[in-house]
C-alpha cells in the first residue's frame, strides 16, 4: 500500500512539473513551444485545462502526502518506553565499561611542575 502511494505522489509531482512549466507566464514561459494545442482548442480553452490541471494535481498530491503519512503510522510499530529499555538492558555498553579519561584538573598539572625544581 505504501508502495503504491508513493508511486502516485511521484507521479503527480512530475506531472504538477510539466503542466507548471507548460502555463504561460508574462515571459512566455514554455508554453510558446506548444502553439499547436492552442490552435486545436482555443487559447481560453487550453489555459482553462492547465489551470484545472494545476489545481487538481496540486490538491491529489496533498491527499497522496496524507494518506501515506496515515499508512506509514500504521503500519508501523511503535515502540513504546519499555521495549526501548528493554534494549538498553541488552545492550553491550554499560556504565561501568566507559572508558576512563584522564583529568584535566589545572592544580595537578601545577604540582607536577614543583616537583620537577
Amino acid at each position: 500500500m505504501i508502495a503504491l502511494i508513493s508511486i502516485l505522489i511521484i507521479i503527480a509531482a512530475i506531472l504538477l512539473i510539466l503542466v507548471v512549466l507548460v502555463q504561460n507566464s508574462k515571459g512566455g514561459g514554455l508554453a510558446a513551444n506548444f502553439a499547436s494545442s492552442n490552435q486545436v482548442m482555443g487559447v481560453r480553452k487550453t489555459t482553462d485545462f492547465l489551470e484545472k490541471a494545476t489545481w487538481t494535481l496540486a490538491i491529489s498530491l496533498v491527499v497522496l502526502a496524507l494518506l501515506y503519512n496515515l499508512a506509514l503510522g500504521s503500519g508501523k510499530a511503535e515502540m513504546s518506553g519499555t521495549a526501548v529499555q528493554e534494549q538498553l538492558d541488552k545492550s553491550d555498553m554499560l556504565p561501568e565499561s566507559a572508558p576512563v579519561l584522564p583529568s584535566t584538573d589545572e592544580t595537578s598539572g601545577e604540582a607536577e611542575g614543583n616537583t620537577q625544581d
